[in-house]
Formats: structure tokens, C-alpha cells, sequence
């Protein structure tokens, strides 16, 4: 972390290997004290599902570092995120130097998502306006066989 009165924000995934370890460690405890087969073979069948691979990667925006749990097929597309998401939040830093970096993220993050709706309000116009050519379209296409 670049700033040491910086919060860290840390998110683990769901099926984080710690957690899946101290399953794994509570289902032998149970194997070792009951001893039955069912139980073995229920240990086997949990423990044979494949595992997403999670991997901690550490992220920098607005000069602050954040570690975050990202699949590894999914990393090229965090850092994506994160390049744009940074570079916004450091215009945004330079318009306003004194906001917090909670305030620049929660700035960020309502600028964003502005721009989000404005982007899903422009492709409905766009498909409506597409649907309209194409009922425009039709019409005059029936109208000149019609005349032919």
C-alpha cells in the first residue's frame, strides 16, 4: 500500500482456498472420528471437483493498492478495468486534489455509472430507431410490389 492511513479493501472469493481448506480439515476431523465409509467416499467426491484457480492480484488505483481474489482466466480483463478505472479516478483527482480517496472513489463510481446509463439509453434509442427503419423499410418494400 502506498498510503499507510489508507484503508485496504480485501474481497475473497466464495470457494476461497482458505475457507475450502478448513473444510477439507472439518470433513477428515469427521472421517477420523466416525470411521465410516460413507463418509470417506463423500470426502472423495467433494474433494474431486475441480477448483476454480483464484489467484490474489494486486491492483493500484488512484495511487493506492488494493489486493483482490480474480480468477486467473479473468486477469487480463481486471487489469483492463482497473487501467480505465484508474486513469478516471486520477482526472477526476486532478479537477479536485483535496477529496479523500473514499470521496474520489465514491465520485468515480456515480460518474461511472452515469455514463453506463447513458451508453444502455443510447442503444435502446438505437434499436428502437433500428425497428422503426426496418417497419419503414417492410412498407415501402409491400408498397412497391404492390405497384409492380
Amino acid at each position: 500500500m502506498t498510503d499507510n492511513h489508507n484503508k485496504t479493501t480485501e474481497k475473497q472469493p466464495q470457494n476461497s482456498p482458505v475457507k475450502n481448506l478448513q473444510a477439507d480439515n472439518n470433513q477428515a476431523q469427521k472421517t477420523l472420528v466416525n470411521n465410516t465409509p460413507t463418509q470417506s467416499s463423500t470426502a472423495a467426491k467433494v474433494n474431486s471437483t475441480p477448483e476454480p484457480q483464484i489467484k490474489k492480484v494486486d491492483i493500484a488505483i488512484a495511487g493506492v493498492t488494493y489486493p483482490i481474489y480474480c480468477p486467473v482466466h479473468e486477469q487480463e480483463e481486471l487489469r483492463a478495468a482497473v487501467s480505465y478505472i484508474n486513469d478516471y479516478a486520477l482526472d477526476l483527482k486532478r479537477d479536485a486534489p483535496s477529496l479523500s480517496q473514499e470521496s474520489l472513489l465514491v465520485l468515480c463510481c456515480l460518474n461511472l455509472y452515469e455514463k453506463i446509463q447513458t451508453h444502455e439509453r443510447n442503444v435502446e434509442d438505437r434499436t428502437q430507431q433500428d425497428k422503426q427503419s426496418v417497419a419503414l423499410l417492410n412498407k415501402v418494400i409491400q408498397d412497391a410490389h404492390s405497384i409492380l
